[in-house]
C-alpha cells in the first residue's frame, strides 16, 4: 500500500483510501492534498488492473464476480495490516471515491464494525436490489460524510441517497449532501467536510 501523511506513531487515525476505476493511489493522494491538516496516516491499496470489479456497480452482483469478492478480501487484508500496525477498526477511517466509494459502501454494510469514520465520495452500495440495514445498529455513532452531484454520469443520486439512508438505519451519523453538477469530480466542499471529520 502507498502511504503518506502524519507519521504512523503520531497519527490519531489511519485512513484507508480506496481509488476509483482506472485510477490508482496517486489520485487519492492528490485529492488528500486538498484536505486541511489532519492527524491522519493515509494508506492506499491499488486494485489489480486499476479496477476493483469489471461491470457497472448497479448490475447484478454475479456480473462482478469473482472480482468483487476478491476486492472485499483485499479490504479485509488491508484492515488486518492496519490492525497489526496499531490501528484497530475504531481508529480507521474508510475513504473512497467513485468505484472505491461503492466498494467501501458495500463492505461496511455487509461487514459492519465500529470504524472511526466513513468518507464516501460519489458512490453507493453495489447491486440492483435494495440492501437491508445490518441488524443491531453496528455503526452506532460512526460519523459518515456522503457527497455527490445530482447529475453524475456514473453514479445516480438516488443510490447515493439510498446508501446514506441504510447507513443511518445501521446507526451511523450521516452528513449527506448532493450538489448540482454533471461532472464526476470531488468538490471543494466535499474536501472541507472530510477535513472536519478527520479533525
Amino acid at each position: 500500500m502507498v502511504q503518506w501523511g502524519t507519521a504512523a506513531e503520531e497519527a490519531a487515525v489511519a485512513v484507508l483510501a480506496v481509488h476509483g476505476r482506472s485510477q490508482d493511489p496517486s489520485f487519492m493522494r492528490q485529492v488528500a492534498q486538498r484536505f486541511g491538516p489532519s492527524p491522519a496516516r493515509f494508506y492506499a491499496p491499488e486494485a489489480p488492473g486499476n479496477s476493483w470489479y469489471p461491470r457497472p456497480f448497479l448490475e447484478p452482483l454475479a456480473a462482478n464476480q469473482p472480482d468483487l469478492d476478491e476486492s472485499l478480501r483485499i479490504l479485509d487484508g488491508c484492515l488486518a495490516g492496519l490492525a497489526g500496525a496499531g490501528f484497530a477498526p475504531g481508529r480507521v477511517v474508510l475513504w473512497g471515491f467513485s468505484q472505491g466509494a461503492c466498494l467501501l459502501s458495500h463492505y461496511v454494510l455487509t461487514s459492519p464494525r465500529p470504524f472511526a469514520g466513513l468518507i464516501l465520495f460519489t458512490g453507493g452500495y453495489i447491486g440492483p436490489e435494495a440492501l437491508p440495514a445490518p441488524a443491531g445498529k453496528p455503526l452506532r455513532a460512526v460519523p459518515a460524510v456522503v457527497r455527490s452531484v445530482d447529475q453524475d454520469p456514473w453514479v445516480p443520486s438516488h443510490r447515493v441517497r439510498e446508501t446514506a439512508a441504510v447507513l443511518s438505519r445501521a446507526g451511523a451519523e450521516v452528513d449527506v449532501r448532493i450538489d448540482p453538477g454533471t461532472e464526476h469530480i470531488v468538490t471543494d466542499e466535499a474536501c472541507a467536510a472530510a477535513t472536519r471529520l478527520l479533525a
